[in-house]
């Protein structure tokens, strides 16, 4: 399965390098010189590292095959793919291996499937498909997803009420 580790964003300079918004826990170990990097679409890669810097910010990149600004400019929205089954990390999981797990409430009913995972600033989302076709985003934070059982086929979400589209905040008992 690819694993997405950034996304190409904007030119910087004349030539060739281009920031990165990333989408991995270890840069340093993934950016390094000489390194072959497939792409998604398949056909702007393979790209070849020939520079990679940050200085407590972002992190800028340089690729053989991308010598001039126009040339890095063709690269923007380019995401960086390495594969990758599954996460060797205790509570860390790759959305591949959340896809399509089921949601469940700590009492055990079904919520939905898990259908993806967005990647805002603040911590990541977990994309929750109801039954019913709506779509959920829950916070994907200990208090909220207290369990991940990928073996089991589930996660359960415990998010406040009213986040899940068939929970009325204003009906009354």
């Amino acid at each position: 399965m690819d694993l997405v580790i950034a996304r190409i964003g904007r030119a910087r300079g004349l030539g060739g390098d281009v920031s990165v918004e990333l989408r991995t826990d270890i840069p340093e170990e993934r950016f390094v010189v000489g390194a072959v990097l497939q792409t998604d679409p398949p056909g702007a890669g393979p790209l070849t590292l020939t520079a990679a810097q940050h200085d407590s910010g972002p992190w800028f990149l340089r690729f053989a095959e991308a010598t001039s600004r126009e040339a890095a400019e063709g690269l923007r929205g380019v995401l960086l793919v390495v594969e990758q089954d599954e996460s060797d990390e205790e509570d860390a999981w790759y959305p591949h291996e959340l896809i399509g797990l089921r949601a469940e409430r700590p009492t055990g009913e079904v919520v939905g499937t898990v259908s993806g995972v967005e990647h805002p600033p603040a911590h990541d989302l977990l994309v929750i498909r109801e039954p019913g076709g709506t779509t959920a985003l829950i916070p994907f934070v200990a208090a909220m997803v207290p369990v991940v059982d990928v073996a089991g086929g589930r996660v359960v979400v415990d998010p406040p009420f009213g986040l899940l589209a068939g929970e009325d905040p204003d009906a009354t008992d």
